[in-house]
């Protein structure tokens, strides 16, 4: 198997080492990663400027650009051949409910699914990378999972609670819960008395019953929640169509 790994916390991040060396004893890979957090990057390109590759002491491929430029430059202009998998992470922090529109761990992901291949992103529940070592263990048993019973490509996006791998042993197929809307952002003076903006906390969870991602992980469980990318509201189509008759 051929795999290849992104991430959006960086190259150097302790998420991305770790799932690299746990896959590696079960695969080929490649690491394609960014040269530094670019955390809530979505699924933005760089198309402002030239981008460029650089090969680290430890054999990983950095870019400075978004973990989407990574998957795309790899995929369209670096590798000889075609993955088997795309995987990214392993987050510092939860890409559950609406946070998976804004993540860069997911984007990386998307990408390479948008490519015709499959692709899972890892995420830990919380920061601090606490039990890491477990989380890319459990990361590893997903990928031998291949998942053959699901239509390919597949899109899956996983939560790992920080926990021991010994008590990791509950894996749920979850939906995305959902959040209220975000904190205001943080006004703050620059050193130079000028006004600057941070962007705030996300919202509290709204949706978090029974089957969501955030329940799941609230009980201890591992959530993966299978994603897709059309955005039509089929619902409203019939209605829209008569409007506009």
């Amino acid at each position: 198997m051929r795999i290849l790994i992104s991430n959006d916390d960086g190259y150097l991040a302790p998420g991305i080492q770790a799932l690299a060396e746990a896959l590696a004893q079960v695969a080929e890979i490649v690491v394609v990663a960014p040269d530094s957090n670019r955390s809530g990057a979505s699924n933005s390109l760089s198309l402002d400027r030239p981008l460029s590759v650089q090969k680290a002491a430890n054999g990983f491929y950095f870019v400075n650009g978004t973990p989407t430029d990574c998957v795309h430059i790899a995929l369209t202009g670096m590798l000889d051949y075609r993955p088997d998998l795309v995987v990214s992470g392993i987050n510092n922090g939860q890409n559950m409910g609406d946070d998976t529109l804004y993540s860069g761990t997911v984007a990386a992901a998307t990408e390479g699914y948008l490519f015709g291949i499959p692709a899972i992103a890892f995420s830990q529940v919380a920061h601090g990378w606490e039990h890491i070592d477990a989380a890319a263990r459990l990361a590893r048993d997903i990928v031998l999972r291949r998942f053959d019973a699901l239509p390919s490509p597949y899109l899956l996006n996983v939560n790992i609670p920080n926990l021991p791998y010994e008590a990791l042993n509950t894996v749920r197929a979850t939906r995305l819960g959902r959040r209220h809307q975000a904190e205001p952002v943080i006004r703050a003076l620059d050193p130079r008395g000028r006004e600057i903006f941070w962007i705030g906390p996300p919202g509290a969870t709204r949706d978090a019953g029974e089957g969501t991602d955030f329940h799941a992980t609230a009980q201890g469980q591992v959530s993966v929640t299978p994603l897709q990318v059309d955005l039509t509201h089929r619902d409203q189509l019939a209605l829209l169509s008569g409007a506009l008759a």
